[in-house]
């Protein structure tokens, strides 16, 4: 659980919600990229490929944030601000598998490149936003 998130929104983690996650460019501009997530242990947790833009952005100023959208009802978001606490390798490649089967059905995240290096980031919640229309 999280003294951040309420309850009552602990379910988009376990649906095949998508997150839109932003970090900062090096100008200060946002970037933002559609990603998998799911919640664990008081963590966000996002994975990725390690030295695409979004992990440049988070090794340099790890503040991020991510909306996530219902959906079953577009109009039921969850808005997540935080910090990314750990960035880790431990663990990167079963992650991606459980949230491949999560969004894809499938056992084993099927979109890998060679020498790729997956990483996990842990985000701390600090500040939500939500809204339920409908």
């Amino acid at each position: 659980m999280s003294d951040v998130i309420p309850n009552e929104y602990m379910d988009l983690f376990e649906k095949k919600s998508f997150a839109h996650f932003a970090t900062l460019m090096p100008d200060g501009r946002p970037q933002v990229t559609p990603v998998w997530c799911d919640f664990k242990e008081g963590y966000v947790r996002v994975n990725s490929a390690k030295g695409r833009q979004k992990d440049n952005n988070i090794r340099r100023d790890p503040r991020v944030a991510l909306a996530i959208h219902d959906p079953d009802n577009p109009y039921r978001y969850l808005e997540v601000r935080g910090t990314v606490e750990d960035i880790t390798e431990d663990g990167a490649e079963k992650h991606i598998d459980a949230l491949a089967k999560k969004y894809l059905g499938l056992d084993r995240y099927p979109l890998r490149s060679e020498g790729e290096v997956r990483v996990i980031y842990k985000i701390k919640p600090e500040h939500e936003t939500h809204m339920n229309v409908g």
